[in-house]
């Protein structure tokens, strides 16, 4: 790996995200729009609110860097970009990793939009730090990130590329404890959704919410969704070879 490969791979993904002006959008407001309409929804039972507006600061950051960064990373594969980046000098560590750094920065920006609207302007109710939320909210989006990354590789078009939303986002939110505590699930159910990194996501915000200290569930949730963020990064890294040879 070269520092200096990844840094230029991480410019020039910025670079172009900074003309498209609808992607910037849809990275920090469609988020931040989405608590909004959450907290109006539960008007009348803020306690409702603090719930659900925790494990949703976790989710809508994973679910949106998951949808572009695999449209963003499509793009460059179908174009040729990949094939011919990857003919030069630069290693598939280089470049997975400057993806990876680009939209990681574009995620702490999110993430902290989100965090701070929800906490501030929202008045989300939470017994532990801010830094912590902030902190578990930047990992989901970094997992978004990481899968966006991954199912690039097996979508011929942008298209295929929305369509792996309901087979890789869609059941880990309902699987994640959102709708009902997934103790109280059909066993299989709640078996698959403890190999399942949403959970964990969902988890951890619960801790923060319900806890003032750091507890270690706490540390083994944060623990799993950024394992499971680097575990995708490098099958993202493997699938290279095969769309770019």
């Amino acid at each position: 790996m070269n520092l200096t490969r990844t840094l230029a791979t991480a410019r020039r993904v910025l670079r172009q995200l900074s003309h498209d002006p609808r992607t910037i959008a849809l990275l920090l407001l469609v988020p931040c729009l989405l608590l909004v309409l959450l907290y109006y929804v539960f008007d009348s039972d803020p306690r409702a609110f603090d719930s659900i507006g925790a494990s949703l600061l976790g989710i809508f950051p994973m679910v949106t860097m998951f949808l572009v960064t695999s449209i963003a990373t499509l793009r460059e594969r179908t174009s040729g970009t990949l094939e011919r980046l990857l003919s030069m000098p630069l290693g598939k560590a280089d470049l997975i990793l400057g993806y990876a750094l680009a939209f990681g920065l574009l995620a702490v920006v999110q993430a902290a939009f989100a965090t701070g609207l929800a906490l501030w302007a929202l008045d989300l109710d939470f017994a532990g730090s801010a830094w912590l939320l902030l902190l578990v909210a930047l990992l989901d989006a970094l997992l978004g990130t990481a899968l966006g990354l991954f199912v690039s590789a097996f979508a011929a078009s942008e298209f295929q590329a929305v369509q792996f939303m309901p087979a890789v986002i869609f059941p880990q939110l309902l699987l994640c404890g959102l709708f009902a505590p997934r103790d109280t699930m059909q066993p299989v159910l709640e078996a698959i959704s403890d190999v399942l990194p949403m959970s964990y996501a969902v988890d951890g915000m619960n801790e923060i919410l319900l806890h003032s200290t750091v507890s270690d569930d706490f540390v083994r949730d944060a623990v799993v969704v950024a394992g499971s963020a680097l575990l995708v990064l490098v099958l993202g890294a493997a699938t290279l070879r095969r769309r770019t040879t």
